[in-house]
């Protein structure tokens, strides 16, 4: 991650105003609380990125913080020391059994395998949910996700929070109001390296005191445990099972204003020209191009969209045309237009090119959003949330099967989007739903 995304990142999980809690009332199976009632909330995670959401979140003054899920003890107790009335659970499951009545929304902020079952398990018991990005670690689970939160009318919302800031709105208002012509194509790319091709480790390191491995690995099949960070709590986004690769990862972040933008439905198809994952983990170098269905912003018939990532870059002939001397941001997206383009770094403002060309274009003037605080407001009955699992629900599925396109490299596969299989590639469907281990069924998914 460059420093200047680091700091803007920073800068934006401090936008809300701190405030006081108030007595809880809840309400079941309904779509949003009375706006007069504090929202009773949970958090499946304590650290990281869950700690990260909670910091978030709990500066809305209308939130109280009453427990946490969390596999490792340890990583529990900042948070216990600031909420010392915190209850703690290691098993998630006991956590909403225990308590069922008490609760009226969950953030999900957990590796990626456990997103599905967090979320569905929640829904199902009439909660409000706040699910970081990618929504889930399957594309047959985003589905599902996307057609029970909308059926039983639940206030969702992903953790792509840069969705609601003054940059990627600006770029989807610019986009959408034709400044570069309807666009003929965008290219997509991040530096991150969530990949490696070396092969697992063949030990067993002792499980840290403080850490339930079993509940760590929950859906996924057992194995020993590494230590060293090769799982937990470092590295497990390099690894197939547990998380999404840098597509996964910073998928649903950068091509989020680009889906929104557009107007983007499901892809048609998709070919991988990069690294194939070995047995265990992510390839780093992906390269993957996607096509879309035209729609009132591109030309057509169709709309191709390449995303890079590691080392990989959109080439020459691209850059220099557009960029000239400028050097090209370590994340970002680059839209081509009929009469211009658009270049977008993330999380920061878009730059119309040529430069001199649009030097007297008015842009969008729009004031911050806090992502959390919508989602709790919506929660309140006080507005909608821009990020619901009906608009994420359908992103998540075109990034994870670009990680589903990396499987066959060099081959293009035609997806069929309502039967959620591969037309000419039926065998791939494999790649598409990981059947939970015996145990950690959840309803909603089976």
């Amino acid at each position: 991650m460059s420093r200047d995304h680091q700091s803007s990142r920073r800068s934006f999980l401090k936008q809300a105003a701190l405030g006081a809690f108030a007595a809880p009332v809840f309400i079941r199976n309904v779509r949003a609380a009375s706006p007069n009632d504090v929202v009773r909330h949970a958090s499946f995670g304590a650290s990281g990125m869950a700690f990260a959401d909670l910091s978030a979140i709990i500066t809305h003054p209308q939130v109280k913080l009453t427990c946490v899920a969390e596999v490792d003890l340890q990583r529990a107790e900042k948070l216990k020391q600031t909420f010392p009335e915190l209850r703690v659970y290691q098993d998630w499951r006991q956590m909403l059994d225990v308590e069922e009545g008490k609760l009226d929304s969950v953030n999900v902020s957990t590796p990626d395998h456990m997103h599905a079952s967090m979320a569905m398990a929640s829904m199902e018991r009439g909660l409000h949910v706040y699910g970081q990005k990618p929504l889930t670690h399957d594309v047959y689970d985003s589905r599902r996700l996307a057609e029970y939160a909308g059926k039983k009318n639940l206030v969702t919302q992903m953790g792509i929070q840069i969705h609601s800031h003054p940059a990627y709105r600006s770029a989807v208002q610019l986009i959408q109001e034709g400044a570069i012509g309807k666009v003929t194509s965008v290219h997509s790319w991040s530096s991150k390296k969530w990949g490696d091709d070396t092969e697992r480790p063949d030990r067993s390191d002792p499980v840290p005191d403080s850490l339930n491995w079993d509940q760590w690995q929950g859906v996924c099949e057992t194995r020993p445990f590494i230590g060293g960070g090769y799982y937990h709590p470092g590295s497990w986004r390099r690894r197939l099972d547990f998380g999404t690769g840098t597509f996964g990862d910073m998928g649903c972040h950068i091509f989020d204003p680009v889906f929104k933008a557009l107007e983007l439905t499901a892809p048609l198809t998709l070919k991988s020209t990069g690294p194939a994952p070995n047995a265990h983990n992510w390839a780093n170098n992906a390269v993957v191009h996607l096509t879309f269905p035209q729609t009132k912003h591109t030309t057509g018939p169709v709309v191709p969209i390449t995303w890079y990532d590691g080392d990989e870059r959109p080439g020459d002939e691209i850059t220099s045309r557009w960029l000239k001397k400028r050097p090209l941001p370590e994340q970002g997206s680059l839209f081509i237009g009929e009469k211009g383009a658009l270049l977008l770094p993330h999380v920061e403002m878009p730059i119309l090119l040529p430069e001199e060309t649009y030097k007297d274009y008015a842009r969008p003037k729009l004031e911050d959003i806090n992502h959390w605080h919508q989602f709790i407001d919506a929660v309140r009955g006080k507005g909608k949330t821009s990020a619901h699992f009906g608009y994420a629900g359908p992103l998540t599925e075109s990034v994870l099967l670009g990680g589903v396109a990396t499987f066959f490299p060099q081959e293009t596969l035609e997806w069929d989007a309502a039967s959620l299989q591969f037309k000419n590639r039926p065998e791939a469907a494999i790649r598409l739903r990981k059947p939970p281990r015996k145990g950690w069924e959840v309803k909603g998914l089976s």
